[in-house]
């Protein structure tokens, strides 16, 4: 029950938060951004946790996580670099923990080829836009790209619960997705579309992260 009272909550909050980002309110995002965020916090805090070190991991993860989102409601390149720092080491933890989970197998070799050659697209699309941010940026998909590798090992993984499996790869997916949208959103053209289809797929993203702490547990 109180897994869907957070998902209602999270809805509304993600409805406000859209509303805001429409405006332009800066205000309007820090008085509700932050909130939303704590939820997929709260969401990992209370479920169960099969597998102690994954959920460890995973929160310090969506804690950093947080504090990209805070970073990223200022429009200053300074906020957006810190931003970024927090998004890139809240990614690393999710690497270590996938890889640490999970045991490395076909799907891990299938998604290293299919991720790598989406990125370059991705960073192909990008490049004439980035300036001085190529390096940073450059980093910041490599590292998005071995999540989603991991996150396909996760998936390939008999030995965890299937539940458990789908949520982590929809979620690290997602995650990616998201990312593309605010690349675009903050290189490209600011446009309110970037929002409105980034935000949900980042949102969805760290949700099915922080629940698949209860979901994801051992196969006897």
């Amino acid at each position: 029950m109180i897994n869907y009272m957070i998902v209602l909550a999270a809805l509304l909050l993600l409805i406000a938060l859209l509303y805001n980002e429409k405006r332009e309110s800066v205000k309007g995002i820090l008085a509700t951004k932050p909130f939303l965020s704590a939820l997929f916090i709260i969401a990992a805090l209370i479920q169960p946790h099969p597998v102690p070190a994954y959920y460890h991991f995973i929160l310090t993860g969506l804690l950093l996580c947080m504090a990209g989102d805070i970073c990223l409601a200022f429009t200053s390149r300074k906020m957006f670099m810190a931003g970024l720092v927090s998004f890139l080491l809240g990614h690393v933890l999710y690497i270590v923990t996938f890889f640490t989970t999970a045991k490395i197998g076909t799907w891990t070799w299938v998604a290293l080829l299919l991720s790598l050659v989406f990125s370059a697209i991705v960073y192909a699309r990008l490049k004439p836009h980035l300036g001085t941010m190529k390096a940073p940026v450059i980093a910041y998909i490599l590292i998005i790209t071995i999540m989603v590798i991991g996150a396909a090992t996760v998936l390939g993984d008999a030995g965890l619960a299937i539940s458990g499996r789908i949520m982590v790869f929809i979620g690290a997916v997602s995650f990616y997705v998201s990312d593309i949208f605010v690349a675009k959103h903050r290189f490209v053209a600011r446009e309110f579309v970037n929002r409105a289809a980034g935000l949900p797929l980042y949102n969805l993203g760290q949700f099915l992260l922080a629940f698949s702490v209860g979901a994801l547990s051992l196969v006897p």
